[in-house]
């Protein structure tokens, strides 16, 4: 426990030391609140269902905040340990694997947090944000939906061979779902065709299940099966995949 903490503590640091990587995940969902929260207000809109255009955008803005560090931040800094050496060398050490790999989810499972902290404490101080109905199972849900994004990092991980390549394609695929899933913008301004394509991407799956708990709603079964097919299949495909040694 004390060396999966101290691995936490350094990794920590690291991350903090990458602006880009602190931009995307915690100041960016911020800035898209507020720019948007300025332009429509969080009054009940009849277009968007009775409900408040903050109200509404807050859980996409969770669920961008998991894809951002599951589709990108994650599978670029394992890929970027590999290429340099350093799982490797990690791996000639006392240190388990579980260690090494616990310490990276961790650091992004706090990073995710503390970004779902700010925009919840900005948009109740700022926009007079509903808070949620079920509060405890959108905890769960969150933790879900990070965990089953952290899985898919992974195999993003032990699939591509370099960090620009891992960048490269975890960007490639996450930006379509930033706007297709309803995580930046509400679902509701988009053609029916799209949101029908959008039902095929795991991140749309995390922002319907969030907004429905967060209104109130309860757990869409679809939804949570999808995150917890994602989960499944992505420990058991990144455990034959994840490598410690380039090609």
């Amino acid at each position: 426990m004390r060396a999966l903490l101290k691995m936490t503590w350094v990794e920590i640091k690291l991350f903090m030391r990458e602006p880009v990587a602190v931009f995307f995940t915690l100041a960016f969902p911020l800035l898209l609140l507020f720019l948007f929260g300025s332009i429509y207000g969080n009054e009940p809109s009849e277009f968007l269902g009775r409900r408040g255009s903050v109200d509404l955008s807050i859980p996409g803005y969770i669920a961008l905040i998991i894809g951002t560090i599951g589709m990108i931040g994650l599978p670029v800094s394992l890929a970027s340990y590999r290429e340099q050496g350093i799982l490797r060398r990690f791996r000639a050490t006392p240190l388990r694997p579980a260690t090494v790999l616990g310490a990276q989810v961790l650091v992004q499972l706090l990073v995710s947090a503390i970004g779902v902290i700010l925009l919840v404490l900005a948009g109740w101080l700022a926009f007079d944000l509903q808070m949620p109905s079920l509060p405890i199972s959108v905890v769960i849900a969150t933790l879900l939906s990070a965990f089953s994004f952290f899985a898919l990092s992974f195999v993003l991980a032990g699939l591509l061979p370099t960090t620009r390549t891992a960048q490269a394609v975890g960007t490639a695929l996450f930006y379509p779902m930033l706007f297709l899933s309803g995580a930046a913008l509400p679902r509701q301004l988009l053609p029916d065709m799209l949101v029908s394509i959008s039902q095929f991407l795991p991140l749309t799956h995390v922002v319907t299940l969030l907004q429905d708990l967060w209104l109130g709603q309860g757990w869409n079964i679809v939804s949570t099966t999808v995150l917890l097919g994602l989960l499944l299949v992505g420990c058991v495909v990144s455990a034959r995949t994840f490598r410690w040694d380039k090609l």
